[in-house]
């Protein structure tokens, strides 16, 4: 049973998760050789505030 976790700014739509969701499922499911049921995929947001590369907020970029 994979679980993955993708930690991502806000700012998607739906559509662009939906989308991405169904490609990480398949990529998992043909490697791991599992039925796409088996993965979980956990979406976690936030915003540019929270993220820091570089010395610099993202929110300052």
């Amino acid at each position: 049973m994979p679980i993955v976790q993708i930690d991502l700014l806000e700012g998607r739509t739906v559509e662009q998760k939906r989308a991405m969701v169904a490609k990480v499922t398949q990529a998992i499911q043909e490697t791991a050789n599992c039925p796409a049921d088996a993965v979980t995929i956990i979406i976690r947001e936030m915003p540019p505030a929270h993220l820091g590369k570089g010395g610099k907020l993202r929110s300052d970029v």
